[in-house]
């Protein structure tokens, strides 16, 4: 197995942890919540003789700094990629692939919006946007995203914290039940996971996330969402066909945000197919960014 090597850069105004492993291409991978660097593990050792692959842990998660000990909602998207650009001026990387989901999804399309000249294409597993609109909010879905306004309770990250087996309940029940039909996709780290996110600062950190997003949630839950300009860097998106949390059915307004789209289900595999499906999705990366 190919040896992942990890530093940390000061920038922007923090110490952001990467780790990299391989050679060829620069790929940057952007992670979700409840996640960190580690997500990508499975998909960066099968692409390493091929590409460079680049995982961040994102501001607030991770081994990242945590500039703010309570909690801050001033790091939504535009924050997280002014870090990424920063990341890749300090890596000396004028253009880079970018693979992403969930949290990451929103720092990419941001990128895409802010600097499409330093991206040489888009891939996403699942990807959150503004097309979802009021059906994040209906009533047949509030049982799925209640975690997001949990998120916002100024004890949130203090209860899940309470205990070791705390954490591990909330974390690992989350993975479990958003890899759908792949439940134990995580099972090989989920210890690794635990004590990521027992580390002091890191579920605040990953709860500060969805306080800066609140604003923006509301607004698409209420259909105000505004409709941005198409995203014309070639997109790439994998949608898994048995998500809990986002049905594949909800893919139906992306054209009206990329213009440039390859889109596709991803069978088999829910929210997370680069844990639950590693090869399968390392193969639909590689094929894209080998076009």
């Amino acid at each position: 197995m190919p040896t992942i090597r990890h530093d940390t850069l000061p920038l922007n105004g923090l110490d952001l942890h990467v780790a990299q492993v391989g050679s060829g291409p620069p790929l940057l991978l952007l992670h979700g919540w409840p996640e960190f660097w580690l997500t990508w593990e499975p998909v960066m050792t099968r692409l390493s003789e091929r590409f460079t692959c680049i995982a961040p842990d994102l501001r607030g998660f991770g081994r990242t700094g945590k500039p703010d000990a309570g909690p801050n909602d001033k790091v939504g998207p535009k924050a997280h990629v002014q870090d990424m650009l920063a990341l890749l001026d300090a890596l000396g990387l004028d253009r880079v692939g970018v693979v992403s989901h969930d949290v990451g999804a929103y720092v990419a399309q941001g990128l895409a919006h802010a600097a499409p000249e330093r991206l040489e294409g888009l891939f996403f597993f699942d990807c959150p946007y503004g097309g979802i609109g009021p059906r994040l909010g209906a009533p047949e879905n509030l049982r799925e995203i209640w975690y997001q306004s949990f998120h916002l309770m100024p004890y949130a990250a203090e209860l899940v914290g309470s205990s070791r087996e705390a954490c591990k309940t909330y974390v690992g029940g989350i993975l479990r039940h958003w890899s759908g039909p792949n439940p134990h996709a995580f099972d090989d780290v989920i210890e690794d996971f635990v004590d990521n996110f027992l580390q002091p600062g890191n579920l605040q950190g990953g709860f500060d996330w969805y306080l800066s997003q609140n604003a923006g949630r509301i607004a698409m839950i209420r259909g105000e969402a505004p409709v941005p300009k198409p995203i014309a860097v070639p997109t790439c998106i994998r949608w898994g066909d048995s998500s809990p949390l986002f049905p594949y059915a909800w893919t139906d307004r992306l054209p009206e945000y990329f213009s440039n789209l390859d889109l596709a289900p991803f069978p088999g595999a829910a929210h997370f197919p680069h844990r639950e499906k590693p090869d399968a999705a390392a193969a639909e990366i590689a094929r894209f960014f080998s076009r």
